[in-house]
């Protein structure tokens, strides 16, 4: 946790060992910690040139640990100044690039990226970098990532990115597939689920894009797409799979777990549904075919559920495109 500020994992617990001693000799420390002498002193030369520790005036060889919150604060305020110094010299940097290249020639609006590792290294940044929301379609063939089996995105979620992610069926079936989605489903990531996706895309906030170059077989490269007509025509395409794809629903089956499998409207819900595209009412429907209002209302979220979708509108769609509902439907007379 204390890595932020320049201590090694050995060095933030010797520090945290000191602190609940108050104060010891290198021996004793040694000890607790599992380790040699010299390696014991290294930590502790490293932490008095943090101001975490000091040696004791009073006895040669024993070490005293300094209050926490004043030796912490002063290194995290010098932290905070040091990142703030950063991002203003950021802000310079992309002032200065903005001016040279105020009208970007169509070279400036893409990269190429090639080799596994430079893909890799760009996902990573792409991820990194995003303020608000990732969306992305995954394929069952990764090239040079995974798609959800990375730090990034776990980093990102945490620092309140919101996540969503198409995948198709096959992700399903490959080893730690399961695994990996259970645990995006975990960090609250919208999850939705197709037979293919057309291509691997990884977009955030709508401002930069990234999407495969090549297949099985060749070098892995991406094209890294940034604010133009071909990214808007790419959030265009992730939006479309996105409205056909349902929701992921895992449940558990036994030691394992499973996709929770949807199943269709029944012969009410279609019922429901014409009844409701046809212009009535949740109680005239109701009353229509002999159900409680309840029942409607109940039949209509669920049917929005196996649609994931949000409003009354887009179920209407959704109907007429999956074929529940004929086109030239008529007020029952």
């Amino acid at each position: 946790m204390l890595g932020a500020i320049g201590l090694d994992e050995r060095q933030e617990t010797a520090y945290r060992v000191l602190v609940a001693m108050g104060a010891a000799e290198i021996g004793d420390l040694a000890h607790r910690l599992s380790l040699t002498e010299p390696e014991t002193e290294r930590a502790l030369r490293r932490l008095e040139q943090q101001g975490l520790a000091a040696q004791s005036s009073a006895r040669t060889g024993r070490w005293v640990a300094a209050p926490p919150g004043v030796a912490l604060g002063a290194l995290l305020t010098q932290q905070r100044h040091e990142l703030e110094q950063a991002e203003l010299a950021a802000a310079l940097l992309a002032e200065e690039y903005r001016a040279e290249s105020a009208e970007p020639s169509v070279h400036d609006l893409v990269e190429v990226v090639t080799g596994a590792s430079a893909v890799t290294h760009r996902f990573v940044q792409l991820q990194l970098g995003a303020v608000e929301e990732v969306c992305a379609l995954v394929t069952g063939k990764p090239v040079a990532v995974s798609g959800t089996d990375n730090e990034a995105e776990e980093k990102a979620a945490v620092r309140g990115v919101r996540y969503r992610v198409v995948v198709e069926r096959e992700v399903l079936t490959i080893p730690d597939g399961i695994t990996e989605l259970s645990a995006a489903l975990g960090r609250d990531e919208r999850v939705r689920v197709v037979d293919r996706v057309p291509t691997k895309l990884v977009i955030a906030d709508r401002a930069l894009a990234m999407v495969p170059l090549t297949g099985r077989g060749a070098e892995p490269a991406a094209l890294v797409v940034h604010a133009s007509g071909l990214l808007e025509s790419l959030m265009g395409l992730f939006e479309s799979v996105w409205r056909d794809a349902l929701p992921l629903r895992l449940v558990r089956s036994g030691d394992t777990v499973v996709e929770e499998t949807a199943t269709g409207p029944d012969a009410v819900d279609l019922q429901v549904l014409s009844l409701l595209l046809a212009g009535m009412t949740d109680a005239s429907v109701a009353k229509q075919l002999d159900l409680g209002l309840r029942t409607v209302q109940r039949r209509v979220k669920g049917l929005m559920e196996l649609t994931g979708v949000t409003t009354r509108l887009q179920l209407g769609w959704h109907a007429y495109a999956r074929g529940w509902v004929a086109r030239d439907l008529r007020r029952p007379g």
